[in-house]
């Protein structure tokens, strides 16, 4: 069996990976608030509220920080695609609950 090397200098942007993770916490936070007014039978408190809020704001950022990465040159791209999918996701949900 022939074994074959490939050697490359890309890597995964810190961009990227922060992106990814601001997408990760901006859909969970928008979850949890979400449940939380559910169980609570529509009542959405203040904190619940301004924790909604800022997690639109980090799929704003987070969003933003994807595109800048995919941007890059010479860099793998999952982190980046991802993170975008994710934020994108979570900035049409709040889109839509601030719509209803």
């Amino acid at each position: 069996m022939r074994r074959s090397y490939i050697f490359t200098d890309k890597s995964y942007s810190e961009l990227s990976i922060l992106s990814f993770l601001l997408g990760v916490l901006s859909v969970a936070g928008e979850l949890y608030s979400l449940e939380r007014s559910f169980l609570n039978e529509g009542a959405l408190d203040e904190r619940l509220g301004m924790a909604f809020f800022l997690c639109f704001l980090f799929s704003l950022a987070g969003a933003f920080l994807g595109i800048w990465s995919r941007l890059e040159k010479e860099r793998f791209y999952l982190f980046s695609n991802l993170g975008i999918l994710l934020n994108v996701l979570a900035l049409a949900g709040a889109g839509v609950i601030l719509i209803l």
